[in-house]
């Protein structure tokens, strides 16, 4: 096909040999799949932010901080070359998100190169070569949800044992790969997390805990379609609280269960629950309705 401009610098740069085809176009990103060499690889190209709110753009890029104070003083006043700078910052913090959990061992696209906002990564691929499905494409049987419910509950624990709160994960941005066994023997479908320019920093976002909880909480709602008992589970809570004790390890054991202390309702808090939860459900229908179409 022929190349869209944003990938016509990588082709010139020898970046990219050609352009398959696109493989898909959400509200943040386009993706296509592109040959370099022998390889078969993706090449994200990034939109601007026009369609992200105001509010989620505060939450996700609080603290985020940027070598040059000239960008940062542009970035405080909301200049047009600040505006600029927040989006390359934004762009630039999943790729340093996924070069930081691929050296963690969490299960993430290997990035290769990221030029002039397009990142150029792994093509996450199933048992036949194509394009692996999301999660929301896929239907298991109680024994795959629970299976795999763990293995993301336990890469939520790398992840934030590695500094980063993915801050909007989901069915609708986890891939199920597959994985060839040694020697060419059976495969296993695995997991593998993908989007993270909304990641946070954990330990320098005052949102971070709350979206670490809401990122749980979705895992568990969708895996509890086909596994009921995990709609009763409370890893979420359970992890922040061993996270913020300092007890928390790759290998800690979690029960799923999470005694909370009784204390003073604070309603400014509960009201932004409340709003979070109605945002998250819109887009969250947009992404079926997308999906669908």
């Amino acid at each position: 096909m022929k190349p869209p401009p944003r990938l016509q610098s990588l082709i010139e740069e020898g970046l990219i040999d050609t352009v398959v085809r696109q493989l898909m176009s959400g509200k943040e990103a386009m993706v296509f799949v592109v040959r370099c060499g022998d390889e078969t690889r993706c090449a994200k190209i990034y939109k601007e932010a026009n369609n992200r709110s105001f509010r989620q753009a505060v939450d996700y890029t609080e603290n985020r901080k940027v070598k040059n104070s000239r960008s940062a003083r542009a970035m405080a006043k909301g200049s047009k070359f600040g505006r600029q700078e927040q989006e390359a910052a934004w762009q630039s913090a999943e790729v340093d998100a996924l070069y930081r959990l691929a050296a963690a061992g969490v299960r993430v696209p290997q990035p290769y190169n990221f030029c002039d906002g397009v990142l150029l990564m792994e093509l996450v691929t199933d048992a036949h070569g194509d394009a692996a499905p999301r999660l929301n494409d896929v239907a298991f049987t109680p024994e795959q949800a629970l299976a795999h419910h763990a293995t993301l509950v336990a890469e939520v624990v790398r992840m934030l044992c590695a500094g980063v709160v993915h801050g909007d994960l989901s069915e609708f941005n986890i891939l199920l790969a597959h994985t060839h066994g040694a020697d060419g023997g059976e495969g296993v479908d695995v997991p593998v997390i993908i989007d993270l320019p909304q990641a946070v920093d954990a330990a320098g976002n005052n949102h971070a805990q709350r979206m670490l909880l809401r990122d749980v909480a979705n895992l568990r709602d969708f895996f509890g379609q086909f596994a009921p008992e995990l709609l009763h589970t409370d890893y979420g809570p359970e992890i922040w609280n061993l996270y913020q004790a300092g007890l928390l390890g790759n290998d800690t054991p979690l029960s799923g269960r999470f005694e909370r202390a009784h204390a003073d309702v604070d309603m400014q808090a509960v009201l932004r629950e409340i709003d979070d939860a109605r945002a998250e459900d819109a887009a969250r229908r947009l992404r079926m309705a997308s999906a669908a179409a």
